[in-house]
């Protein structure tokens, strides 16, 4: 029984033991540096070098250590994300996708919520962690077109969203002014013809509401309806009781109102709510749409009609032009080292908060 017992912490020992590259290269009778070569898949050596290699990492159970190679190679295996709050459903698909597409090309993502701050995302920008990794994506919202010069940076960086248009990085960006077009469009195309905006900011031009409101603006011209300042909601923050209020100060308006474009989904939820308190039925009596196609809009009720903006496409493209840069490689097959620029196509997802066209 011990004899056996014995054995067994023999062989437990043997299982834990780390097995070394100098191990690896006597079994196979070739140098640490030949060992390192095919470890690496470094191009020049041989194929019979390789197996005999490979044989003795197999037969020896050798494990590559991941973050000693990429130290050695001068990366971390590790990006950033930068994003304004996690408890916006948009920024968590978002740092969900993402983390999914990085994790396809071997690598890991940290997310870091500025929390609505300036000095938080020049912080995230130029802070001493970015010497552990390999390149950043950020999507900013209180830096501005004035801020350019805050993204030259000595690191690959892939800029997404509206707030900052630049030929100086790449850039990933989505359809916020045809997509809010799209939205108003189709509720104009159901019969809407009083139809309110929430969640603009005042005098912003570029940017996620900016852009948004130019849509909303221009189907509303290009259908031949009057622009009525009294439909107009602002909100600074766009969360559910934003929302609520943004629709509420709408309906106090006493104005006629049978159909509202919210600029992002939280706002359309709280909108639902803030209407449905007043007795009235959506899409009977208001229909509301809403921007995002948030995974949580076709649980509302009713479900949600939305603008979906290809967060999928969003995420894969901004890891697959970071990792292209970071390999030191021309962004998605690109003939030139340029900057790239890519706007991700949107789509209208129709549910039961619309009338039926």
């Amino acid at each position: 029984m011990n004899a056996t017992n014995d054995e067994t912490k023999s062989r437990k020992g043997l299982d834990q033991k780390v097995v070394t590259m100098r191990e690896v290269a006597k079994v196979a009778g070739v140098s640490i540096k030949t060992v390192s070569n095919v470890v690496n898949d470094y191009q020049f050596v041989s194929d019979a070098t390789r197996k005999k290699v490979n044989k003795a990492i197999d037969e020896l159970g050798y494990v590559v250590n991941a973050s000693a190679r990429n130290l050695r190679r001068g990366q971390t295996g590790v990006i950033s994300l930068i994003i304004p709050d996690l408890q916006l459903p948009y920024f968590a698909q978002l740092s969900s996708l993402v983390i999914e597409e990085a994790k396809k090309v071997g690598l890991q993502v940290i997310v870091e919520p500025t929390l609505y701050s300036r000095e938080g995302e020049i912080e995230a920008l130029r802070g001493q962690r970015l010497s552990m990794l390999d390149g950043v994506i950020f999507s900013p919202l209180e830096l501005g077109q004035d801020d350019v010069a805050q993204l030259d940076v000595d690191y690959p960086l892939v800029l997404i969203g509206e707030r900052i248009f630049t030929d100086t990085v790449d850039h990933i960006a989505t359809e916020n002014v045809e997509g809010a077009k799209r939205a108003t469009t189709y509720l104009i195309q159901t019969g809407c013809r009083r139809i309110a905006v929430l969640g603009v900011h005042p005098g912003e031009k570029v940017g996620s509401a900016g852009l948004r409101f130019q849509g909303y603006k221009e189907a509303l011209e290009e259908n031949g309806m009057e622009f009525d300042e009294r439909l107009v909601a602002p909100a600074g923050m766009w969360h559910r009781i934003d929302g609520v209020n943004a629709m509420n100060d709408v309906l106090d308006r006493n104005v006629e109102i049978d159909g509202v474009v919210a600029l992002n989904d939280m706002l359309a939820s709280g909108a639902m709510h803030a209407i449905q308190m007043r007795g009235l039925k959506i899409p009977d009596d208001i229909s509301v749409i809403g921007f995002d196609n948030s995974d949580d809009s076709q649980y509302l009720s009713p479900p949600l009609t939305s603008i979906a903006p290809g967060l999928e496409a969003v995420a894969r493209l901004s890891v697959r032009v970071l990792k292209n840069r970071i390999d030191g490689i021309n962004p998605l097959n690109s003939e030139s080292s340029a900057p790239v620029f890519r706007k991700v196509s949107s789509t209208l997802v129709v549910r039961d908060s619309t009338r039926k066209l």
